[in-house]
């Protein structure tokens, strides 16, 4: 791509004029959308960063820079954009691997590598992702973030493990020789206020009233809670002290993860806002190139990357939003909280935000539709069991990576399962009852329905090659779907064992990309020198009864 097609694909992404005359539409619409979202989005950013391991503060950094990029950039009018649970799963190893100035330059990678991938208008294939991978890896993010709150919930400090799993399992075992019941029972009081308090209110924020109270309690009763600690007023300086060009080989594995996870969660939660309104359509490749320049800009002031996150984005389209003026609007009212309200975020405990991300979980994973895709079909389960297993035991990227591969290997049975080879009836046309019983004697018609490719290839084969007692085989081409490599060669093997053993082989109906394949592969080369393949079948019968005639005279 030369450098004038390349700048001109840059200004297709940038923001239009139709961007603006949305936000003149309904402006005061979306300056209370974005106060709500702001609200429900500020215990989250807090939670996500403490659980990323960079702090509270890395995750109002991120809400805040990140969120505003993204909301200007972006390619959705509804999107809001911050950290996200999914990210600081994919975070957690990086912070233990390469520490925080490793996630500072993962972000940046990975943020050059979504306008790559917004660039090459690569946005359209995440719809192609198969439903029980996506509904496998949310629920094993959610199981995930769920155990990376125990040891939180459970008040312990010093847990270790490799896996999040076995970080976990090592706080229960502490907790169980040092209870601190007051630590859990504040978690499991802000989720259960979440969650019951959303069933009974669903507009109020209980997360922000949980968490409220959790402080009050912290702050006048005497119990022993970790709190978030000091946060400083304001965003720090921009700096790019985190570079390395030296550690980009070593870090870009990690940034390939953070870049297909940012623009995964980014596309679904996009598709998902679209779903919930009238009109709106989202553009997946501005998308991309909003969330590359947000990871582009929030490691210079701390942030960890950051995605579109679904939950607060319905949020603002359930408050009646309808421009990036919300979403604008939600991260700078929580730039004016960390500059206002530093000292009193601070003091919030860390339970208490377990109990948000633990409440969050719970409405991460539907179980209906979980328990619809298990029962759809065996391949639909197996995809959607592995892919929860393996995001819960190893990964995110792992998981995706193996879900599709299952579901590619699912649909490829399917697919070869379609493909038939059907012996058909020869047409009467005008010959006489006695002459089409000997026709029918000696000559058999092959119809090939669907598609000949590596997967269906050898049963073609075997069911060909079974074929005996006749002179003569038509081969009925006209409704193979497709046609590879394999299956050419698996044909043209076919076609010399019967010729081999004698009977005469004819090809009709073969369409003109399928004869594009055999001729380059030298299938079938014989029978053309022979004139032994034709248009249609009509054609091969009327050849096959005069090859018939020929042998019965002699």
């Amino acid at each position: 791509m030369s450098v004038a097609a390349v700048a001109d694909r840059v200004l297709g992404l940038l923001p239009d004029r139709t961007d603006w005359q949305a936000v003149r539409r309904a402006p005061r619409r979306d300056l209370v959308a974005g106060l709500t979202v702001a609200v429900v989005a500020l215990p989250l950013a807090l939670a996500f960063g403490v659980t990323s391991g960079l702090g509270a503060q890395a995750g109002l950094v991120t809400a805040v820079v990140a969120g505003a990029v993204a909301a200007v950039f972006g390619g959705s009018h509804l999107q809001v954009s911050g950290p996200t649970g999914a990210m600081t799963v994919v975070l957690v190893p990086v912070v233990q691997q390469f520490g925080a100035t490793g996630v500072l330059m993962v972000g940046a990678l990975a943020g050059l590598l979504l306008i790559a991938l917004a660039l090459a208008r690569l946005g359209r294939y995440v719809r192609y992702l198969p439903t029980p991978v996506i509904e496998g890896f949310t629920a094993g993010i959610a199981v995930v973030i769920a155990l990376q709150q125990l040891p939180a919930a459970l008040g312990v400090t010093d847990a270790h493990g490799d896996r999040v799993w076995a970080v976990a399992a090592d706080a229960v075992a502490r907790f169980a020789v040092h209870p601190r019941p007051v630590a859990l029972a504040v978690a499991l009081g802000v989720a259960a206020l979440m969650l019951l308090g959303a069933r009974w209110r669903p507009g109020l924020p209980f997360s922000l009233l949980g968490v409220a109270a959790a402080t009050v309690l912290a702050e006048t009763a005497p119990v022993d809670l970790v709190r978030i600690g000091a946060l400083p007023q304001g965003l720090p300086a921009p700096s790019l002290g985190f570079l390395d060009p030296g550690a980009v080989g070593v870090l870009l594995p990690s940034a390939l993860a953070v870049a297909a996870l940012a623009a995964l969660e980014s596309l679904l939660s996009a598709t998902v806002a679209d779903g919930m309104t009238v009109g709106q359509r989202h553009d997946p490749d501005r998308e991309l190139f909003g969330q590359g320049l947000a990871n582009l800009a929030a490691p210079l002031f701390g942030g960890i990357p950051a995605t579109a996150a679904i939950a607060r984005t319905a949020v603002n389209v359930r408050a009646g939003a309808a421009s990036k003026l919300a979403a604008l609007t939600h991260a700078v009212a929580l730039a004016a909280i960390v500059l206002v309200a530093a000292p009193l975020v601070g003091r919030i405990p860390l339970a208490a935000l377990a109990g948000v991300l633990l409440a969050t979980t719970v409405r991460m994973v539907e179980a209906g539709a979980l328990w619809a895709l298990a029962r759809a079909t065996r391949g639909d389960a197996l995809v959607l069991v592995l892919t929860f297993v393996v995001t819960v035991a190893w990964d995110l990227v792992t998981a995706v990576a193996v879900g599709v591969a299952v579901a590619v290997v699912v649909a490829l049975r399917a697919v070869a399962r379609s493909a038939r080879l059907e012996q058909v009836p020869l047409d009467r046309g005008e010959h006489s009852a006695e002459e089409h019983a000997l026709l029918a004697e000696h000559i058999v018609a092959y119809r090939l329905d669907g598609p000949l490719f590596f997967a269906a290839a050898h049963t073609f084969l075997l069911e060909l090659s079974e074929v005996a007692d006749v002179r003569v085989v038509i081969l009925r081409m006209s409704r193979v779907s497709a046609l590879d490599a394999t299956g050419a060669h698996v044909l043209g093997d076919a076609v010399r064992r019967l010729r081999g053993r004698g009977i005469t082989v004819l090809l009709s109906g073969i369409t003109r990309d399928h004869d594009q394949v055999l001729a380059t592969l030298g299938v079938a080369d014989e029978l053309r020198r022979d004139g032994l393949v034709f248009a249609d079948t009509p054609a091969a019968i009327d050849h096959a009864r005069e090859l018939l005639r020929g042998t019965v005279t002699t």
